[in-house]
């Protein structure tokens, strides 16, 4: 992989990941249409710690509160308020995805990566219903609101982000929604709820990288790819968090419609 690939493939990775618009889609589609090669297990490592790093530093203030209400809470102080209970939220949230992920992963993507009529197809459909959530989502609740059974349920919502299309931050928003959470704190959950996932992912392909070592000559996309995928993920988060604190997330709908008709037609 040359460094123009890597750059390339760095940014969209760190803006579809963060955005409601499916990472895995435009990684699997756009070097298809472009021709390019497979990026490989090197460069897989890059993204995923690209966007670990994105979203630990944006949230970095709520990553240390969490800890201590982790720490709180096992130690006996209780769970008295709605930040003790929180991390417990996340924990139990992540367990399907993380049970479903580890089981189905390869199988699930193994099949739809030799679809991808199927991936547009699911960038409209899941988008459709982005857009139903946005509009008849109740939107009344804050974070202060979240319970075990609604993180459980944006947890089982985020197991169909396997599925290249889909969108992990793109299901869990709109679940969300769905539940009645406002815009703010169904996106800032969503992500949130992603760290103990891409974590796992990045630690996952950092000890395969470990195991097989770095090829000759990929030293240099992978730190580009590491380093645009970060930038871009965090510039990702703030317009993300920024947009839904005054305007809708149809403009998310509209371009994956868009995405989904163009990318079809160039198959």
């Amino acid at each position: 992989m040359n460094d123009l690939h890597a750059l390339l493939l760095g940014t969209l990775q760190g803006l579809t990941e963060i955005l409601p618009i499916s990472s895995s889609a435009h990684l699997i589609l756009v070097p298809e249409i472009l021709g390019w090669p497979a990026s490989g297990l090197t460069f897989d490592v890059a993204l995923h710690l690209g966007t670990l790093i994105a979203i630990s530093l944006y949230f970095w203030r709520d990553i240390l509160d969490l800890t201590f209400n982790f720490f709180a809470g096992i130690s006996g102080k209780g769970f008295h308020t709605p930040g003790n209970r929180l991390p417990w939220y996340i924990i139990f949230g992540t367990i399907p995805a993380a049970i479903i992920g580890k089981t189905m992963e390869e199988p699930i993507e193994d099949i739809f990566r030799h679809s991808p009529a199927t991936i547009c197809s699911l960038l409209i459909v899941f988008g459709l219903l982005l857009a139903f959530a946005d509009t008849t989502g109740a939107k009344r609740w804050k974070l202060d609101r979240m319970t075990m059974k609604s993180a459980l349920l944006i947890g089982l919502a985020q197991c169909l982000a396997l599925i290249p299309g889909v969108s992990r931050s793109g299901i869990t928003i709109t679940a969300a929604l769905l539940i009645g959470y406002n815009r703010e704190t169904s996106a800032r959950f969503s992500f949130l709820l992603s760290l103990p996932i891409v974590f796992g992912a990045a630690l996952l392909k950092v000890g395969h990288l470990v195991t097989t070592g770095i090829p000759a000559g990929e030293m240099r996309p992978l730190i580009i790819g590491i380093l645009s995928s970060a930038l871009f993920g965090y510039l990702g988060v703030a317009l993300l968090l920024k947009l839904v604190q005054r305007h809708s997330l149809y403009p998310f709908v509209w371009y994956r419609l868009v995405a989904g008709v163009v990318f079809l037609f160039l198959i």
